[in-house]
C-alpha cells in the first residue's frame, strides 16, 4: 500500500515532470560537460583554465542530475508496487509534507538525521 495520504496519479506525474525536467536540463547542459579545447593559439592560458573549471562544475552537477534521476526512478518502481512513502529504514510512513517536498526521498525525517 503506498503512502496513505498522497494520490498515487498526483505523486506519479509530480515524479515524471521532475524527471523529465532534469533530462532537459541534462539535454541543455551538454555543451558545457564538452571537452575543452587546449590549443593557445585559439584560446589564452587563463581563458581555458576558466573552460575547465566551468566543465569540472558542469560535469559534477550532471552526476548529481544522475543520482537524482535514479532516485526519482526508484521512486516510480516503489509506487508501482506499493511502497510509497514508506521509510526503508523504520519502515514507517515518511511526512506527508517531506514527500511534498521532495518525492524521492527514502527515509522519514528522524532517520534521515
Amino acid at each position: 500500500m503506498n503512502h496513505p495520504e498522497l494520490d498515487d496519479e498526483t505523486v506519479r506525474s509530480m515524479l515524471q515532470a521532475l524527471r523529465q525536467q532534469s533530462r532537459d536540463e541534462s539535454q541543455r547542459s551538454q555543451s558545457q560537460r564538452a571537452t575543452v579545447e587546449l590549443d593557445q593559439t585559439t584560446t589564452g592560458r587563463l581563458s581555458r583554465m576558466d573552460a575547465l573549471q566551468s566543465q569540472a562544475m558542469a560535469q559534477a552537477t550532471e552526476r548529481r542530475r544522475a543520482i537524482q534521476l535514479q532516485r526519482i526512478e526508484q521512486a516510480l518502481k516503489r509506487l508501482d508496487e506499493g511502497g510509497y512513502g514508506e521509510c526503508i529504514v523504520c519502515g514507517e510512513w515518511i511526512g506527508k509534507g517531506r514527500l511534498e517536498l521532495d518525492p524521492a526521498a527514502l527515509k522519514c525525517i528522524e532517520c534521515a538525521e
